[in-house]
């Protein structure tokens, strides 16, 4: 039984997030054989201020990137 965890900051859509469920299903069967009734895929979204990236929060990050 595949059990994928994908973290994200936030902000995707409910598009976005069935898109990435789609493909790592379709992965999953396709690579491995797996069935997809027996695949679990789950997203975690995590704010910009818990997410640290490039020594700094990401928030922080973005703000420096785009002066």
């Amino acid at each position: 039984m595949p059990y994928v965890n994908v973290q994200i900051t936030k902000g995707a859509t409910k598009a976005q997030k069935a898109e990435l469920v789609r493909d790592f299903t379709e992965s999953l069967e396709r690579v491995l054989g797996k069935k997809p009734e027996h695949t679990h895929v789950v997203i975690q979204e995590i704010e910009e201020q818990n997410w640290g990236y490039a020594g700094m929060l990401t928030d922080e990050w973005k703000k420096q990137i785009t002066k």
